[in-house]
């Protein structure tokens, strides 16, 4: 059976990546001159893997639907924190050991998360790449938030490295292995053993975190 490539993008990485979307889609990441055929051939010796992905992620539930109410509960570094819809204050939403949100602003509640969420994350992710880099000599040109669903972070081919804000509703030590991660994609560009060796001399539990990640990313969405 022939699996289709919904998807498919080329850059300079040097190898080819399967990805399994939330919607069950295939997007294919390859090399600029990755032949179409080694490509399918690829993808036909994952098939098992890419069946077994999709089965796993239809039976993953759709996370509930965001109502911005008194009470309802936000991810932050790895916690839970309750929301508390007040009167009126500037800025409409902040937090101090729980958030609180303008009444008047409740309609746009998502945006103020997600605004809220990116001015953290490039605080948090920033100082950690900073530690991390002064303490075993990477050099990466900037960091970057963005908005990713799919992929906690990425490292480009001029040394930026990039992380989606919903990175920081995970545990501190989750952002550590996907800094870590990125960091070392500075010197090694594959998933190589030496890769991952190198990631394991400085996450040395990088394989719990990873699992991590697989088992909860869902959640880390508004």
């Amino acid at each position: 059976m022939q699996i289709q490539i919904d998807k498919l993008t080329r850059s300079k990485r040097k190898t080819i990546a399967l990805i399994i979307e939330r919607d069950g889609t295939l997007t294919v990441r390859a090399p600029l001159r990755a032949p179409q055929a080694l490509i399918e051939k690829f993808i036909s010796e994952k098939a098992d893997w890419i069946t077994r992905t999709r089965q796993k992620v239809k039976a993953i539930e759709a996370p509930p639907v965001r109502q911005y109410a008194d009470g309802e509960k936000f991810p932050y570094l790895g916690s839970f924190f309750n929301l508390k819809l007040i009167q009126s204050q500037r800025p409409a939403l902040q937090f101090d050991n729980g958030f609180t949100l303008s009444q008047t602003a409740r309609s746009k509640g998502e945006s103020a998360f997600t605004r809220w969420y990116k001015e953290q994350a490039y605080k948090v992710i920033t100082e950690r790449v900073k530690q991390y880099a002064q303490q075993y000599n990477f050099t990466p040109k900037q960091v970057k938030i963005n908005s990713a669903k799919t992929r906690w972070g990425s490292c480009s081919s001029s040394g930026t490295l990039n992380f989606t804000w919903r990175l920081v509703m995970a545990p501190l030590e989750v952002i550590d292995y996907v800094v870590v991660h990125e960091l070392v994609h500075l010197r090694v560009k594959d998933h190589s053993k030496n890769f991952w060796g190198a990631v394991e001399v400085i996450a040395p539990e990088y394989k719990k975190h990873r699992k991590w990640l697989r088992e909860n990313g869902e959640t880390l969405t508004l």
